[in-house]
């Protein structure tokens, strides 16, 4: 049994994966064997919905765990990660990275320095469907991918109270923008490798203390291929999550954010489906599209864990920095009113 600590409560999603290791520690093989947070009252309300014995310091939870997943508001990843590290513990640490690229330089300078195992957690690179669809684009089942689109969308203007919450604190997490577009660039990362440059426009829609709740970016490669990742934080309903087109067909996705998880469906839709040039139909994966987003969250818990007992990371070190480096480079764009590469050492200013 591995036994983990949680440094922070802040980040809900931990409740989610984290139930089912302590619903189900046989089939995980994790304990959950402590928790802290920075937030004494957060701490004593929260921790015992994981069953979490209470410690008073970081250094007190690290003295009696193998390793760690990092929850805690953006802005105290760097320093959670740098004493998990001395303390060689192995470490999760949940998205986005870090605020900004020098915190980003620090996470992976402790990882390295103290050689221990790290990941970032991701679900959108767990995702069955997901992983499907990386298959087929990396085998060329439908030919060369020619432009891919990602809608990833969020309803924040109907969540009570959100403009008060860490989330769109700049101190804490920059605003939702750098917190949530952190998903779709590294799933597009994951896929297709780094882009060369972007091009982003940002704006503010419906509430001016949860900024930057709309933006487009494109995404350039070196190969041409363009890269449309769409961010749509005031968004109560949708289907269509990702289209690839390529030059031999096309694959549909649906259902596959929070307002698609959360919509009633019609039985036996397909969530994942691609056409090849020439067959007289489209073809269906036949993977279930989550029941809801709680769901897909969830399902990090066998990856994760598998990670914990020795399995392989989802995401390293060097590659979530990247992802902060996309991020970073849309503010950029968006601030200079241009594309941008995103290798531009300005980011280090944002």
């Amino acid at each position: 049994m591995v036994k983990v600590g949680i440094l922070g409560l802040a980040h809900g999603h931990v409740f989610n994966y984290g139930g089912e290791w302590i619903a189900h520690p046989d089939k995980y093989g994790i304990e959950i064997a402590g928790a802290w947070d920075h937030d004494a009252e957060r701490l004593r309300r929260d921790a015992p919905k994981l069953n979490a014995k209470v410690f008073d310091s970081p250094d007190e939870l690290l003295a009696g765990v193998d390793a760690v997943v990092i929850s805690s508001e953006t802005a105290y990843h760097a320093g959670l990660v740098e004493k998990a590290a001395a303390a060689k513990k192995n470490i999760i640490l949940y998205k986005p990275m870090a605020l900004t690229m020098a915190e980003a330089d620090r996470i992976v300078d402790a990882v390295n320095k103290n050689g221990v195992r790290f990941t970032m957690g991701w679900q959108m690179r767990v995702d069955p469907q997901n992983v499907k669809m990386k298959e087929l684009i990396d085998t060329k089942a439908l030919g060369d991918v020619t432009l891919y689109r990602r809608r990833h969308a969020l309803g924040t203007q109907t969540w009570a109270n959100f403009d008060t919450t860490w989330h769109v604190d700049p101190s804490m997490n920059r605003d939702i923008f750098a917190d949530d577009s952190s998903h779709p660039f590294n799933m597009m990362q994951w896929i297709f490798g780094m882009p060369e440059t972007v091009s982003c426009e940002m704006s503010t829609m419906v509430n001016p203390k949860i900024p930057n709740d709309n933006a487009v970016a494109l995404f350039r490669y070196a190969n041409g291929l363009i890269c449309e990742i769409s961010c749509c934080f005031t968004c109560v309903a949708s289907e269509i999550t990702t289209e690839v087109y390529c030059s031999n067909g096309s694959i549909q996705q649906y259902f596959g954010d929070n307002p698609g998880a959360r919509l009633p469906r019609v039985q036996g839709m397909e969530g994942l489906k691609w056409y090849r040039e020439g067959d007289k139909d489209w073809t269906g994966s036949g993977i279930p599209s989550p029941a809801s987003h709680g769901q897909r969250i969830r399902d990090q818990a066998g990856p994760l864990a598998d990670f914990l007992r020795g399995g392989p990371g989802l995401c390293t070190a060097e590659e979530g920095r990247d992802s902060l480096r996309l991020v970073l480079a849309c503010y950029l764009s968006a601030r200079e009113g241009r594309r941008v590469s995103v290798w531009d050492d300005r980011v280090y200013e944002i």
